[in-house]
């Protein structure tokens, strides 16, 4: 397969492993494009739709999200390493070079995606959840069918993707961080009845 569509199809390994892994399988079952064989075997199809289920539902509950990306912080990146590694053998590819790829690709989405929900966990409400789920679940069909039809497009969205997504997971880490740490003062500040000071800067 081309450079474009490994990328892009690592890139999305790291929103949603499972979604991407059964899309790229089920088009080359039904002949929408030449996938490797491996997985578009019934077996494989069926424990990814399992799986995506799953994650279907897990995804869109507050909390118990971040904890699905925080058990996923190396699934996500290596299955996306070993999909891209598959895809590049069965093309002639550099198996190793695409897999290092594709796994860095992944971490960039999936750093990204477990940050940005980190975040909306500080909100009482579940809309935000449920509407990030959506869009991600959105993000992984689009770009995995642009990815088929259009690799070099994919290829340059991939790229472009991943340093967005580096750039964002770095600043809102360091914005949890500080929330996180205003937070802890105002506790520690309640416990010893010291008055809490709501303008200090993060």
């Amino acid at each position: 397969m081309e450079l474009g569509t490994i990328l892009a199809s690592g890139w999305t390994s790291g929103l949603n492993l499972y979604a991407t892994v059964l899309l790229i399988g089920l088009a080359g079952r039904f002949g929408w494009a030449e996938t490797p064989e491996q997985l578009q075997q019934p077996a494989v199809l069926a424990a990814m739709f399992a799986l995506f289920l799953v994650e279907f539902v897990v995804d869109k509950i507050p909390w118990l999200d971040s904890t699905w990306d925080a058990i996923h912080l190396a699934v996500r990146p290596l299955g996306g390493a070993l999909l891209s590694g598959m895809m590049a053998a069965d093309s002639g590819s550099s198996a190793v070079l695409m897999a290092m790829l594709g796994g860095t690709f992944a971490l960039t989405a999936h750093g990204a995606k477990s940050s940005t929900r980190a975040l909306a966990n500080t909100s009482p409400e579940p809309v935000s959840n449920i509407a990030l789920s959506l869009g991600e679940d959105g993000i992984v069909a689009a770009t995995v069918a642009l990815a088929l039809a259009y690799p070099v497009v994919a290829g340059v969205v991939a790229v472009i993707l991943a340093l967005i997504c580096a750039v964002v997971t770095w600043l809102l880490l360091r914005t949890v961080k500080r929330a996180r740490e205003r937070w802890r003062q105002r506790r520690a500040d309640r416990r010893s009845g010291l008055p809490s000071h709501p303008r200090a800067r993060w």
